[in-house]
């Protein structure tokens, strides 16, 4: 029973991730309910932390996947957000062998619930900025609101957005829950307003972020290697069937899912410290 609940969660966590971010927060609770009666309650956080991190990885893989055509207009972002993306895992995740854990985690409801408010709010803090849009076709006139990959980015804009995306970067190396609404809402402040291309780069980024932590913790000892492959099984599979059914959803109620999600997560947490 603790493998089917285990894994149950890791299905939703996937689907959830690929649609909006948060799926943290059904494999983690579930891991520290089968942790604790084993090993303790300080131990069960940081090897749930870790095995939750391994489980998630294959479902980002899938989700971009599942998101590359959508992908391929952004890949010139990839280029500048991938460098900050590997050297704030590094850092948010060795902060957690280094740091009491309490000092970041007040810090989370704050990040969250500014991460939803800004996403809430980004079509009217966008909406003079210029909306670059491109085609699936050469010579074919725009359509759509597709970002185009070959469209110079200013580079006040440019150094913001990778500011942001380290930032993010650490906060996902150090927990992680949450990190989806960060970057869409990051995302969007920058002009991006197709929601599945934003999930499609979310997805990559989140892979590399989740990775490097995955090798700082198998290297540290704190992953539950039997827990973690069964989850990485059920996850792949929600993470790409979410990411492929999800272009028959209209972007505007994928949009309202990831504010549900982003203020219910920052109730959470906020729950949590009180």
């Amino acid at each position: 029973m603790e493998y089917v609940w285990l894994c149950l969660s890791a299905l939703l966590a996937g689907a959830v991730n690929a649609l909006a971010g948060g799926g943290t927060l059904l494999t983690f609770p579930t891991l520290m309910g089968v942790l604790i009666p084993q090993v303790g309650k300080e131990v069960a956080g940081v090897l749930a932390n870790g095995t939750s991190t391994t489980s998630l990885v294959p479902a980002s893989l899938g989700s971009a996947w599942g998101f590359r055509r959508e992908l391929y207009h952004l890949r010139r972002f990839l280029v500048y957000l991938l460098p900050p993306s590997i050297v704030g895992a590094v850092i948010g995740t060795l902060l957690v062998t280094r740091l009491p854990p309490e000092y970041f985690n007040r810090l989370v409801p704050w990040l969250i619930l500014t991460a939803a408010v800004l996403f809430t709010l980004q079509p009217y803090l966008t909406r003079r900025k210029p909306q670059v849009v491109a085609t699936d076709e050469p010579g074919a006139k725009p359509h759509g609101d597709v970002c185009d990959a070959d469209t110079p980015i200013p580079r006040q804009r440019l150094a913001r957005m990778i500011a942001m995306q380290l930032l993010i970067a650490i906060y996902g190396g150090y927990f992680g829950a949450g990190i989806g609404i960060l970057m869409l809402a990051g995302l969007g402040l920058m002009g991006l307003s197709n929601i599945h291309q934003m999930n499609g780069l979310k997805a990559v980024l989140g892979t590399a972020i989740n990775g490097v932590s995955v090798l700082i913790w198998a290297f540290e000892g704190k992953i539950v290697w039997p827990y973690a492959l069964a989850m990485m099984a059920t996850s792949v599979v929600g993470g790409f069937v979410a990411a492929h059914y999800s272009r028959q959803v209209p972007g505007k109620f994928v949009r309202w899912l990831v504010i549900v999600v982003g203020f219910c997560l920052a109730v959470y947490y906020f729950g949590k410290q009180l």
